[in-house]
């Protein structure tokens, strides 16, 4: 199977405004503008936090149409529209349809997606919420010739660690294990699913 690895992590937000500064309080940088998803009702900023490994801040665009079915990464619960958190993270895979084959979850219906002038596949759980209570990734297979990181301004950040927490972590290993998934990550018990991320930043090393 071919190789899986983090695309990017995923901070959902009330606003676009709050999620910037909710990454600006926690990172001590300004992500920059990303566009706009049609097809999802949503918009975003972005952060590159490496060659090929970006962060997303991502809340619903209030100028958008409502997409007629429940949008990606839980934005329509209510913790979603209450706060902003780590709340998601896409793993990059060449072949997308092999991969979700292979996978010991189901992710959820593979969709095309495009933003300005990238293109891409995604799966896209049918209520919008990610698997294992938002613990698994979405997989994302890029239709573009350039990885969207490439084209993000260098801060000096990087993702060092993304750490998963569950109440049945031998799920998750299980997972991740057949995603085939290669990067630093780790798989802890916990009765709260969530996510941890640590990054290095030019202030040192920071959390999410």
């Amino acid at each position: 199977m071919p190789q899986s690895l983090i695309d990017h992590i995923v901070i959902t937000a009330p606003t676009l405004e709050t999620g910037t500064e909710f990454v600006r309080e926690k990172l001590g940088v300004e992500p920059q503008n990303g566009g706009e998803h049609p097809a999802m009702g949503t918009h975003n900023m972005l952060l590159r936090l490496g060659e090929a490994l970006y962060l997303e801040v991502i809340a619903v665009n209030p100028d958008s149409p409502a997409p007629g079915r429940p949008r990606w990464f839980g934005l329509d619960h209510w913790d979603c529209r209450t706060g902003s958190a780590l709340s998601a993270w896409v793993v990059r895979v060449s072949d997308i349809q092999t991969t979700a084959s292979a996978a010991s979850e189901s992710l959820g219906e593979i969709r095309p997606m495009r933003r300005a002038d990238l293109n891409w596949l995604i799966t896209i759980p049918a209520d919008g919420v990610l698997p294992l209570n938002g613990v698994a990734p979405a997989l994302i297979e890029w239709r573009t010739n350039e990885l969207p990181a490439a084209r993000l301004r260098d801060l000096g950040l990087s993702l060092l660690k993304l750490e998963l927490f569950h109440p049945e972590p031998a799920r998750v290993e299980r997972l991740l294990a057949t995603l085939e998934l290669e990067g630093s990550f780790s798989v802890g018990k916990d009765e709260r699913p969530h996510l941890r991320a640590l990054i290095d930043t030019p202030l040192g090393v920071r959390e999410l």
